[in-house]
This record gives C-alpha cells, structure tokens and sequence, in this order.
C-alpha cells in the first residue's frame, strides 16, 4: 500500500510539471497564462511561440502521463486482482496533476497530451487509433479543439475495442468526462463560430 501511495503521488508531482510554462520560458517567449487562449497547452504554446515550441510542449506532457505509468509498472508490487486497478489510479494522478497543477494553484492544462501518455502505455492499439483520429481531424478541421473533443468522445470506445480492463474503460470514461468539462469554453467558441484555426 505504501509503494501505491507513493506511485500516485509521485504520478501527480509528475504530472503536474508545467510542460508549456517551462517551454516558454526557455525558449524566452512570454508567458502562454496571458497570451492567446491563455492555455499552457500545445495548441496555445503553436500560437503563442510556434512549431518547435509546440512540439516540445507536446512530447513533454506525454511523457508526463508515460512516465507515471512506466514507473508503475516497475516498481509496484503484485497486487492481484487490484493490479490494473492501481494502475489506472496512477494513469488518474498523473493526469489530474497536469489538470490541477501544484506548482500553478491547482491550475492547469485539459489534459489531452497526458491522456494520451497514460492510454499509450495501458493500451497502445487505443492510443495508436486515437493518434490517427486526432490528425485526420485536425487535417480536415484546422482546429486543435474539435480534434480533442472527437477524441475524449471517443476515448471509452477505443479503450472498449482494444482492451478487456474495467478499470482502463472506468479510467478512460473518467478521463473523458474531465477532458470534456476543461473544454467548456472551446465549445462556446465553437458554437459561436469564433474558434481559431491554424
């Protein structure tokens, strides 16, 4: 039990690192709070200091989530039955650390980049198809929120096709539900026509 409460904490400390805010700091941009969407995200941080910054934006907050659940799975001891149930719990902390950052007043990022981290590990196939769905969407769309919405959407489904888990499908209805609430406002902006494209 010591060693799951250790490996949550430590999934939350990790996810909680401020990916963007470090990005834009290093690459002496300004800071993405109070530019543009005023999102730490990937999508702001393209707008806010471009391609490179993005993408460096984006693979830090996947490693966020990959990072928590490899640990996990080194280092957490044989729990039976309670095994995927941890580490979904793990996948959860990593996940609600880059929602609700310790390091930012519990503020924070909607969690799509770490998601993807924490779904890569627990059920690549899901995450591999969510990968392609989220490209062709953005492809198509231009716009980095329909992208992500399509894919919380979708998230329960693919983690349904590709995996047996009830606590990877629990885990990803949840994370589908939190991704959804941080995109409140992108749906407003989306139904008033006012969304930026790329």
């Amino acid at each position: 039990m010591v060693y799951f409460l250790a490996l949550v904490l430590l999934a939350y400390l990790l996810g909680s690192i401020p990916t963007g805010l470090l990005v834009a700091r290093l690459m002496g941009g300004p800071d993405p709070r109070g530019t543009g969407s005023g999102n730490i995200g990937t999508a702001n941080l393209y707008r806010v200091l471009g391609l490179k910054a993005a993408a460096l934006t984006l693979a830090g907050d996947i490693l966020k989530g990959a990072i928590a659940l490899l640990l996990a799975l080194l280092w957490l001891p044989p729990l039976g039955t309670w095994q995927e149930s941890a580490l979904a719990a793990v996948g959860l902390a990593a996940v609600l650390g880059h929602m609700f950052s310790l390091y930012l007043n519990f503020r924070g990022g909607k969690g799509v980049a770490t998601t993807f981290g924490v779904i890569a590990v627990l059920c690549p196939w899901a995450a591999l198809n969510l990968a392609l769905a989220y490209a062709i969407t953005l492809a198509q769309t231009r716009i980095f929120s329909i992208s992500a919405l399509l894919c919380a959407w979708l998230l329960p489904v693919a983690v349904g096709l590709f995996s047996g888990s009830k606590a990877y499908i629990f885990l990803s209805g949840i994370l589908s539900g939190l991704i959804l609430l941080k995109h409140r406002a992108n749906l407003e902006r989306l139904f008033k026509g006012e969304e930026p494209r790329l």
